[in-house]
């Protein structure tokens, strides 16, 4: 998993779980990859690079792919709550294996057994390792709730932007097996998963329920960060949060 080549070799190789285009499922170990591999073959640059040099820098945001070891010593331990760890359960059929290899395979690679690691740190793992303040994803979000640009710094075209936070896939995943609506990455603002009020809102929500999100509408970005793992992604924290920004505006 720590092995860019490997991973999207491997990638390359695989058979779709289902017929592309009738079906949605969240790959949150392998979308990173997969995406990321595109960058770097168009750019040269790895995806980590590209955050680093196109984003991060000119908005002057903490926010990483890959963090550097001269940063480890900033980033809080996750605290995976004891119990969490899944089992394998035997037999499985495969839709049962599906879920499972899409979550923890390899095992221990989404939860406590790694991501307090220096080697994952150091990783590139797109859609799963990123590591970032509060702040500096607020930071990133502010540019895009501006429509790609803040204080001078342009990091997405309006005509980009707008692709990326069009609905691509919307309704039952079947790898969480609960609604979900995305464009290209973005969350979109659901029923199930509220972004606030305001139907143009996206982001993503992180394990535990670290969020980061913008609206456009208000001009709101918001960044939420913990170490510490609560009820899947939206949980009281961030909805609280939500509610209270929203009320005061």
């Amino acid at each position: 998993m720590l092995d860019w080549r490997a991973m999207t070799s491997a990638l390359a190789g695989e058979t779709p779980w289902w017929t592309p285009g009738t079906a949605h499922g969240y790959h949150v170990n392998t979308f990173g990859f997969l995406v990321g591999e595109v960058v770097r073959r168009a750019s040269g640059k790895s995806i980590g690079q590209m955050l680093r040099d196109e984003i991060a820098q000119p908005l002057n945001a903490d926010v990483h792919i890959g963090l550097p070891e001269r940063e480890h010593g900033r980033a809080a331990d996750f605290l995976w709550p004891d119990g969490a760890w899944p089992t394998q359960a035997s037999p499985m059929d495969d839709f049962d294996l599906m879920r499972w290899n899409a979550y923890w395979n390899p095992p221990g690679v989404s939860g406590a057994k790694w991501v307090n690691r220096r080697e994952w740190r150091l990783a590139e793992i797109p859609s799963t390792n990123g590591h970032g303040t509060a702040r500096g994803v607020a930071r990133v979000y502010a540019a895009l709730a501006n429509g790609g640009e803040i204080d001078g710094v342009r990091i997405l075209e309006r005509g980009t932007l707008r692709l990326a936070t069009t609905e691509q896939s919307c309704g039952e995943d079947l790898v969480t097996q609960r609604p979900s609506r995305f464009g290209l990455g973005f969350q979109l603002t659901q029923a199930e998963r509220p972004l606030g009020p305001n139907a143009s809102a996206f982001g993503h929500f992180g394990a535990g329920g670290s969020l980061g999100f913008c609206d456009p509408e208000t001009g709101v970005a918001f960044g939420y960060v913990t170490n510490d793992m609560g009820p899947r992604w939206q949980n009281p924290r961030n909805r609280a949060l939500i509610e209270a920004i929203y009320e005061s505006l």
